[in-house]
């Protein structure tokens, strides 16, 4: 693009992190967007100084739940006004959450839906996942290529979940329409015969207790329908990514794939890494805030979930915010049982954070694997690069400014989301984002939201992939 001669705004003097690593240099902003990059650029309308500061591309958090239709009958915590609020406060400036279809309904119609959800009440910009949770002949063949051509170009499935869970022939079947059309499938990969089958006898052996919530959902299980997602994407030869990836033996068969060069890509959140089975065996039910699925596995699971960071068999870092009540959680009383109480974590605000801490100030990373997992890799993935997730001339003026050397205990009580509870209760990091900008405007700085709802826009993902029109190879030999 052509450098203006007047800038919007001038982020001055922050180490700012581009594809090519670190360099201390300014950005001119111009209508939104990254007009210029180098040192001493012309003054701009608006001047923000960024000496000491670390400037990195505003996060892309691919993996999240807000303003669903109710689960179960119970509605997440978070509409999208609250949800990207969270987010923008986090250094996040983009979202993808999931336009959910069940048994019955029009994919279609829910989509259309969310649009009206999410228009009035979004702060930041976002796209939508699509759920297939019926993937009947009619959605096959019209409404899921029109709604990938419309702009939802990634599709989630699931292997477990009653009223979602699809059976392999009906996992071809979409991967055969993604592969045609060029979208990313994402995989939920659990074994859903072992979560019944385990879930049925501990019910009838009177084992309710919260520990066996992570015990229902045995690691083996993962590794299984893991090995399993892969095989029928091999069979289509078509790109997959697992999601919310939690166990050791699930990162070792991607990282078996990947040495066999399939396209096989996978994502982890803060959960895995920060939380473990140990915080949801606890003797009352607060462990409860720490339910979700896949669970956390045990403390000696998490180095394995480490290696596979980064060594680069996880190449996404997601929050997977599921934002549900703690009193939703153990509505049914002290002896609630672990099949009553809704899976999910809120973490869309302390995702950046978390990793910041441990991985960049914990000398496990450097900024430039830290941009990648958190921003630049999800909006390649999912169609939204070189628009969002780098810093680039051209690209959105999508940015957070990071104070690397800032302590912050986690409460509740400093975050933006609906939900009365975060797991990460009591947790120091260093290492905060301080501003965060949104298409060049300044949406959260010190403390002070600058923003209002609705400003956030539908963005229309491109296709991941090369669309591959007619049979799978298997068909044509």
């Amino acid at each position: 693009m052509n450098k203006p001669q007047v800038f919007d705004l001038v982020i001055r003097g922050g180490t700012v992190v581009l594809p090519e690593g670190p360099a201390h240099i300014d950005i001119g902003v111009h209508d939104g967007r990254i007009a210029a990059l180098g040192a001493g650029l012309a003054a701009g309308r608006v001047e923000l100084p960024a000496s000491g500061r670390i400037v990195l591309p505003g996060g892309v958090d691919a993996h999240c739940h807000m303003d669903q239709q109710p689960w179960e009958g119970r509605a997440t915590a978070d509409d999208f006004r609250s949800g990207t609020l969270s987010a923008l406060c986090g250094g996040t400036t983009t979202v993808i959450p999931f336009a959910m279809q069940m048994r019955g309904q029009s994919l279609a119609d829910v989509v259309a839906d969310y649009h009206e959800r999410a228009r009035p009440k979004a702060y930041i910009d976002y796209t939508f996942h699509l759920i297939v949770g019926d993937p009947t002949p009619e959605l096959l063949r019209e409404e899921l290529p029109r709604l990938i051509a419309e702009g939802c170009t990634s599709v989630k499935i699931y292997l477990t979940y009653e009223g979602l869970k699809l059976d392999d022939y009906e996992v071809l079947e979409v991967l055969n329409v993604a592969r045609q059309e060029g979208a990313m499938v994402m995989v939920h990969a659990e074994n859903d015969a072992c979560i019944r089958w385990l879930t049925e006898h501990f019910l009838k052996a009177r084992k309710t207790h919260l520990r066996y919530h992570v015990m229902s959902h045995p690691a083996i299980g993962d590794r299984e329908a893991t090995f399993r997602a892969i095989s029928l994407a091999e069979v289509i030869e078509t790109p997959i990514l697992i999601c919310h990836v939690s166990a050791a033996g699930a990162v070792e068969e991607i990282r078996r794939a990947k040495a066999r060069g399939l396209p096989v890509y996978a994502e982890t959140c803060p959960q895995y890494l920060f939380l473990s089975a140990e915080d949801i065996d606890t003797p009352d039910l607060s462990g409860a805030m720490c339910v979700c699925t896949p669970p956390p596995r045990p403390r000696e699971n998490q180095p394995a979930m480490w290696r596979g960071l980064l060594d680069s068999t996880l190449e996404v870092f997601s929050s997977d915010h599921s934002p549900w009540n703690y009193t939703d959680k153990i509505s049914g009383g002290p002896d609630t049982p672990f099949t009553r109480i809704p899976n999910g974590v809120p973490g869309i605000e302390t995702r950046l954070p978390l990793l910041f801490s441990a991985a960049v100030n914990g000398g496990r990373m450097s900024l430039s694997k830290f941009a990648e997992l958190t921003a630049t890799t999800p909006a390649r993935l999912y169609g939204l690069y070189p628009e969002k997730g780098v810093i680039a001339v051209g690209s959105d003026a999508d940015l957070a400014l990071w104070d690397a050397e800032r302590e912050v205990t986690i409460t509740n009580a400093m975050l933006h989301h609906a939900t009365d509870h975060t797991p990460y209760e009591g947790m120091t990091v260093r290492g905060w984002p301080v501003t965060t900008i949104s298409r060049g405007e300044i949406v959260w700085d010190e403390g002070e939201v600058r923003s209002e709802a609705g400003r956030g826009r539908f963005i229309a993902a491109k296709r991941p992939f090369t669309p591959q029109p007619g049979l799978p190879p298997v068909l044509e030999s």
